[in-house]
């Protein structure tokens, strides 16, 4: 009975720990995505940044398609002068698996949502954006 017992408290323990574990790293996941989110609506070069790893790229379909270093093509033209229009954030899901990380993310403007799709990786220790994709719904009238 007593190995049983013992066997229990380790089993419990161990997905305890898990739990909080991924409870923590959750946490870091949304303060990295809510940096990219602050960012934006900001205009803020510097807080975008914070989210994402030097060589991040992002990725999406225009009239073909099109691939950027992702720090270099969010940040272009960025003044610190927040955008004068509503824009609201969402954060859709975040899922976790180790190391990595997927979060879909949702930015809406007056006229059109951009829906994005953000891979993560935890870098020596810290949780940053290493890929980006997105689409752009544009919203009726």
């Amino acid at each position: 009975m007593r190995k049983i017992l013992l066997i229990v408290i380790i089993i419990m323990t161990a997905v305890t720990t898990e739990l909080k574990a991924q409870q923590t790293d959750l946490q870091h996941i949304e303060e990295t995505v809510n940096y990219y989110l602050t960012g934006l609506v900001n205009n803020d070069a510097k807080t975008l940044t914070k989210a994402f790893h030097p060589t991040a790229t992002m990725k999406w379909i225009g009239d073909d398609y099109k691939e950027v270093n992702a720090i270099e093509g969010l940040t272009e033209g960025m003044d610190g002068t927040p955008h004068k229009e509503k824009i609201t954030t969402r954060v859709v899901s975040v899922n976790i698996a180790g190391d990595a990380a997927s979060a879909q993310l949702e930015i809406q403007f007056p006229t059109f949502t951009y829906i994005d799709f953000m891979h993560l990786l935890k870098v020596d220790g810290e949780w940053k954006i290493v890929s980006k994709i997105f689409y752009t719904r544009q919203e009726s009238k």
